[in-house]
């Protein structure tokens, strides 16, 4: 039980990917606090959560939205008494398989501007309770990488990079209070490609030939390496980003 007594936010928490955190996050012992715009989603993860033992809340929460993501965390510190891990997976609304030429401008920078709002306001909003009581975690997931040859990926990556600077600068001034601050970086999660996407069994080819140990990272393995970084396994690791992407990425 890693996180035995902590608390922990994910934004996106109806996700695939916040859905994986929040269900390992459960297993670890945490009290797991799932934010997001849709409660159905929600609700299914926190059963699932509570269902094997678990400790789950749900709430509607626009990650785009300062005073709902204000509001929220104080909710959260005055139920719970502080924050112990705040994660942002909500989705980047990209748009891929467009040639950059081709793109629209807003199309190209939706990503970029989506991405580093929310995380800015939530990491705000959290790593200012973080502050106060002396420590906490900031998880980003995602991380910067070389452009693929095979894909045409618009501006996913450009807003990866620019929250890959909001991370380092965020490591830089809360490590004196004892927050710190990390990414999962990935070089792709085959599960979280739906099924009726045009040519996926081909992307989920293209991830996995492009790693070094013939397989790529599953969504139980981003939970379990979500809890790694959260627990104090991990208290020597901040502004720094953990590479899962099966050696797809080298360091």
């Amino acid at each position: 039980m890693l996180l035995a007594g902590k608390n922990a936010i994910i934004y996106g928490g109806g996700g695939s990917i916040g859905g994986a955190m929040a269900r390992a996050y459960g297993r670890a012992g945490a009290r797991v606090f799932l934010a997001g715009r849709t409660l159905a989603t929600l609700s299914s993860v926190a059963e699932e959560i509570r269902a094997a033992g678990g400790s789950a809340d749900t709430a509607v929460v626009d990650a785009l939205d300062e005073h709902a993501v204000e509001s929220h965390a104080a909710a959260v510190v005055a139920a719970a008494g502080r924050i112990d891990v705040a994660v942002n997976v909500i989705a980047d609304a990209d748009v891929q398989g467009t040639p950059v030429l081709d793109m629209a401008v807003e199309d190209y920078l939706a990503p970029v501007v989506q991405s580093v709002r929310s995380k800015f306001i939530t990491s705000r909003a959290a790593g200012r309770h973080m502050v106060r009581q002396g420590g906490g975690v900031l998880l980003f997931f995602g991380g910067a990488g070389d452009p693929p040859r095979d894909f045409h990926l618009g501006g996913l990556q450009a807003g990866f990079a620019a929250v890959e600077h909001l991370r380092r600068q965020l490591a830089v001034e809360l490590g004196a209070h004892g927050v710190r601050v990390l990414t999962l970086r990935t070089g792709g999660v085959p599960e979280v490609i739906p099924a009726d996407v045009p040519g996926r069994a081909a992307i989920e080819a293209s991830i996995t030939g492009q790693t070094l140990l013939g397989r790529p990272a599953t969504l139980e393995d981003a939970g379990n390496l979500a809890v790694f970084a959260a627990s104090d396994l991990a208290r020597t690791l901040t502004g720094t980003a953990l590479n899962m992407s099966c050696g797809a990425m080298l360091d």
